[in-house]
């Protein structure tokens, strides 16, 4: 029995070192890795997707309720558009004639969320005699292609111009869509380049990629064919299509990384993108908000007598277009709130928590996103003015 035992022993350990010697000599091979599309090769080998966010339901939007306010001018109604992820991508989205020839897509005030499926964002076309031209592509490349579906439910004429009020999501990641239609000229503010470039980029696709994985298939960064530099509130480009002029302002980098405003030159309307919300609280994480509080006293001065503003988040206004004037005050308060904290040395945690609380800020807690973007927005506005303080 000893040398059955000895013999057990000895095959044993030939066997584990066959096994190590095979492991040396033919390492395990990996599966590929897939990227998002799942495709394979050394591009797809970049770091996966966050898992889905935590989203708090206040802040998004109702999945049991289908909402289309009646009108998109002056409305104190908010739309509650529920999309699916199985929706056709040449289904029309809905929109409203807020003038002759001129369509607003009218999206919802909400943070983006698997509901919305990107459409929280304001977008809108003209059409011309001699073809279309569309201000904003929504948050997808899908929602792109829904709204040039909708264009097409409008007219045949040609897409001639894409003009992208600024490179934050919810107003340009539908924009690729655009760009494989072919024959359209893409205008953009020359910051574009610098977020094309940036992390910030890379952390807002992969975020959105976490939830709504379909919306965001074959979403590509899109060069700008126009960039539009120069001095602010003073350089603008002119674009004129089947006998109507728009003109296209470079507004600084107020809100992102480079901020347009639009004129609608026969129609008097001005598309003022993220310079104003309307019954929504602004966000203030990139830009500057001295520079948006020069640039919303410039907006109101130059285009005071316009017929109607459309603003990035909420329905058009007519004059005195009080929302520019309503996200001015909260701006300057803030401002105020935190040139005030930063003199007293308060640190940035103690500012903020006190921000939350204090009173001056009620106006406008009753606002959509209000509880989201206002601790961030103390935040951004606190830093701003400490660095003031030191230069």
């Amino acid at each position: 029995m000893p040398s059955i035992h000895r013999l057990v022993l000895v095959f044993a350990l030939l066997a584990v070192g066959v096994a190590l010697w095979l492991a040396a000599t033919h390492p395990a091979r990996e599966p590929a890795p897939h990227g998002p599309d799942g495709s394979t090769g050394p591009a797809a080998a970049a770091p996966e997707a966050p898992a889905p966010p935590e989203q708090d339901p206040r802040f998004g939007t109702d999945p049991e309720r289908h909402h289309l306010p009646e009108s998109a001018v002056d409305s104190p109604d908010i739309p509650n558009i529920v999309l699916k992820a199985d929706d056709p991508d040449d289904e029309p989205l809905p929109y409203y004639r807020i003038a002759p020839d001129t369509y607003m897509l009218y999206g919802n005030i909400a943070e983006v969320d698997r509901y919305n499926r990107g459409f929280n964002g304001n977008a809108g076309f003209v059409v011309t005699p001699a073809g279309v031209v569309v201000i904003d592509a929504l948050g997808t490349p899908r929602l792109g292609r829904r709204l040039i579906a909708t264009i097409r439910h409008i007219t045949d004429a040609p897409i001639r111009y894409l003009i992208i009020t600024h490179n934050h999501p919810d107003h340009a990641y539908g924009a690729v869509a655009f760009r494989r239609l072919g024959g359209v000229t893409i205008v953009a503010h020359e910051g574009t380049l610098d977020y094309l470039a940036s992390e910030a980029l890379e952390r807002s696709v992969a975020y959105r990629r976490s939830f709504i994985p379909e919306d965001m298939a074959g979403f590509e960064p899109v060069v700008p064919d126009i960039l539009l530099g120069g001095p602010p509130r003073q350089a603008r480009l002119s674009i004129r299509l089947g006998g109507r002029t728009f003109e296209v302002w470079h507004v600084d980098r107020h809100h992102s990384y480079g901020d347009l405003v639009v004129h609608q030159v026969d129609q008097g309307i001005v598309w003022i993108s993220d310079l104003a919300f309307n019954r929504r609280v602004t966000f203030m994480g990139d830009g500057s908000s001295e520079a948006a509080i020069a640039a919303q006293d410039w907006l109101l001065e130059r285009f005071g007598g316009a017929r109607l503003m459309v603003p990035g988040h909420g329905s058009a206004q007519t004059p005195p277009f009080p929302m520019v004037r309503r996200t001015q005050a909260y701006m300057k308060a803030l401002r105020t709130f935190m040139a005030e904290a930063v003199e007293a040395g308060l640190d940035l945690q103690e500012a903020v928590d006190r921000a939350e609380r204090d009173p001056r800020f009620d106006p406008w807690r009753g606002e959509r996103l209000f509880e989201l973007n206002h601790r961030p927005n103390a935040n951004f506005v606190y830093r701003e003015m400490e660095q003031a303080l030191f230069e």
